[in-house]
């Protein structure tokens, strides 16, 4: 019986960490001046904080064009992405999928590679002796956008828009109406 108590009390605990982060304090918007703009680089570059900065906090949300993102530091390397997935919002846990850093959705466990933005399955051939399964792609589903550091400083090139991911979406969705409209 009081392993069942200990039991309940951790998910309990745990569940109540969840709601803590989901509702605790975003990331602050620490690239927008007092006007509300954004500082742009002469190439057309967005800053969006200083490099050391974001490798001590791991990943930090901005605004490129009124669309979010999040930027991540995992393992030596910066890595930009729509901060929302192809199917709904991004949790910052990152796993190793078969030697790939990928997010992987809370919800529905989706895995996107942070490199490449494609998004990651387990599968089967069933036309196989004994079917062994194996990390396969689904293509690119989420939007991820190009990096640059120079002179301490962390910039993201705008999003290339003449092609289509499935995360533009929901990004385009949270743009017109936030998280309510998303049905969170």
């Amino acid at each position: 019986m009081l392993d069942l108590i200990i039991l309940c009390l951790h998910f309990f605990i745990c569940f109540l960490i969840s709601i803590a982060i989901w509702y605790g304090p975003k990331d602050v918007d620490s690239h927008s001046s007092s006007t509300g703009g954004t500082e742009m680089h002469p190439d057309g570059l967005t800053f969006i904080g200083k490099e050391d900065d974001i490798k001590k906090s791991q990943r930090i949300t901005a605004k490129i064009d009124d669309r979010e993102i999040v930027v991540f530091y995992h393992e030596g390397k910066f890595h930009a992405l729509d901060s929302r997935c192809y199917r709904k919002i991004f949790a910052c846990v990152i796993s190793d999928i078969d030697g790939q850093a990928c997010i992987v959705c809370p919800w529905h466990k989706f895995k996107i590679t942070l490199e490449t933005g494609e998004g990651l399955y387990e599968g089967i051939n069933p036309q196989e002796p004994s079917p062994t399964p194996k990390w396969q792609s689904k293509g690119v589903k989420q939007r991820i956008h190009k990096v640059t550091i120079e002179n301490g400083n962390v910039y993201v090139s705008p999003p290339d828009l003449s092609v289509s991911f499935d995360s533009d979406y929901y990004a385009e969705k949270y743009q017109q109406g936030g998280e309510l409209a998303m049905g969170k």
